[in-house]
């Protein structure tokens, strides 16, 4: 019988994803059975717990001690993990994770990392951290990187546009942001930003086709690269519900948010990336910035505040040049620590 190919998630349905073949694709020594290969591990389950509300699921799927990295703080252990998803999902009961792609890494000895760029649609019914429901809907882009083995995340890197969706359920972002950062500053437990390490990442590399030009674009600020690196018609999704055109907007990406941190300082954390279409290949880079926000920029004028941002971008490579941009990571709070405590 031939081999079949590793699921491809772009271009296709959910509800042919939810559907495979019954039949392994690649190893995959201590998953459930039922997985086929690790790709549509991470789609099912996330349908299962979020879409068919298989909450418990979760202490089957996540790591006992597993570490949940957001740039908000950390959450640790799987119980902490459950409660989060219940509270969300009482504050947006309807909501759907489409999956966009999966972009993975590694194998079932050395433990698999993915990449998952989700969008989902939701409605604002309950009470959530952002206050009482507004009744308003929403789209929002969240990409989830987890490390995974033996049918377990043991840690995960979670970045979501909140700042979009905040406009979206017609908040005013800048007030969220303080009282955070008023309530962050009073609380002695409050968590801290993730760590710049990365313990439990296996194969974690900073090696591949996108570091190089990513450290020449950010650190070494030779924007013009971008045309070499971009098509003329790329496109770029960037936080805030920003969409960007050709080479000109996306220099402009980059200048202006390195204008706000002038002496950022850009880590690629770890890349992957997997075949996309006959001639191209999708690439997923976690990466961090840090910088002192002393140039104007990031919605606010310069605070002098020392800033970490941790970030994904999933690229799309056609004939050796991005064509497609996806880069997320959560401007809101980043705003939480410019304001800093009592602003």
């Amino acid at each position: 019988m031939p081999e079949l190919p590793v699921t491809t998630v772009v271009g296709r349905d959910i509800s042919e994803l939810l559907f495979p073949v019954p039949r392994r694709r690649q190893s995959l020594s201590g998953f459930d059975e039922d997985y086929v290969d690790i790709v549509d591990y991470i789609v099912r389950c996330t349908h299962r717990i979020w879409e068919q509300k298989r909450v418990a699921l979760i202490r089957t799927h996540y790591g006992s001690d597993c570490v949940l990295h957001t740039l908000a703080g950390e959450v640790c252990g799987v119980e902490a993990v459950v409660e989060n998803t219940v509270k969300t999902l009482a504050a947006f009961p309807d909501r759907t994770l489409n999956a966009d792609n999966v972009i993975w890494g590694g194998n079932d000895r050395e433990g698999f990392y993915t990449s998952h760029r989700i969008v989902s649609h939701m409605t604002n019914l309950g009470a959530s951290d952002f206050g009482p429901p507004t009744g308003r809907r929403a789209t929002v882009t969240t990409i989830a990187d987890c490390v995974v083995t033996g049918n377990r995340i043991v840690e995960e890197w979670l970045v979501r546009d909140n700042f979009s969706l905040v406009l979206q359920l017609g908040l005013d972002p800048h007030a969220i942001a303080r009282d955070r950062a008023t309530r962050t500053a009073a609380s002695p437990s409050a968590p801290a930003s993730p760590p710049d390490t990365a313990p439990g990442d296996p194969a974690a590399t900073a090696r591949g086709w996108a570091a190089p030009r990513w450290h020449t674009l950010w650190n070494g600020r030779d924007f013009s690269l971008v045309r070499e690196v971009y098509s003329p018609t790329a496109t770029l999704w960037a936080p805030s519900g920003r969409q960007l055109f050709g080479h000109g907007e996306v220099i402009g990406w980059y200048i202006h948010l390195l204008g706000a941190l002038p002496d950022a300082v850009m880590r690629v954390e770890h890349e992957c990336e997997i075949p996309c279409f006959d001639c191209g290949r999708d690439i997923a880079v976690r990466w961090s910035l840090t910088g002192t926000h002393t140039g104007h920029g990031l919605h606010v004028p310069p605070t002098g505040r020392s800033v970490r941002i941790l970030g994904v971008t999933h690229w799309r490579v056609i004939g050796d040049v991005v064509v497609e941009e996806w880069t997320v990571f959560d401007e809101l709070a980043v705003l939480t620590q410019l304001y800093g405590a009592g602003q």
